[in-house]
């Protein structure tokens, strides 16, 4: 894997911080621009994506950003959830929704491999200690 600097390094991030700019776009107009609680709760959702992946980073530490990449999977499922309501009640186009769902998708997957990734590398981090450790007692 790259090496990342920044949390704004990574594809995730980006997808996220994509989707948001379009669902901050989709709430300017009707009829979510006056649907104050749809409005409000849609964008927090989407907005969590990218909030929990920069939080989660900046603790420098995969334990922790591993915790706040599931918690931002976990956000995308809530997310991905309101268009289809939207859709079925017939506040936004089908293709909108249909849309923002593939997205949804689409970052959930990558950051699940993101998520698995870590876990591997803490793993094998961890194996790696132990065997330097019963080395250096023999």
């Amino acid at each position: 894997m790259a090496k990342v600097d920044g949390f704004e390094d990574l594809d995730i991030w980006k997808i996220a911080i994509g989707i948001a700019v379009d669902v901050y776009l989709l709430c300017d107009s009707e009829p979510l621009k006056s649907d104050w609680g749809m409005k409000d709760q849609i964008r927090r959702a989407v907005c969590s994506l990218s909030d929990n992946i920069a939080e989660g980073f900046e603790y420098n530490n995969n334990a922790d950003f591993i915790r706040f990449l599931v918690y931002a999977k976990g956000s995308a499922g809530e997310f991905r959830s309101e268009p289809t309501i939207l859709k079925l009640a017939g506040k936004i186009k089908p293709e909108i929704a249909d849309e923002l769902s593939i997205r949804s998708v689409e970052f959930s997957a990558k950051t699940k491999t993101l998520i698995d990734y870590l876990k591997k590398f803490e793993k094998e981090k961890k194996k790696d200690r132990s065997k330097s450790h019963k080395s250096e007692t023999a």
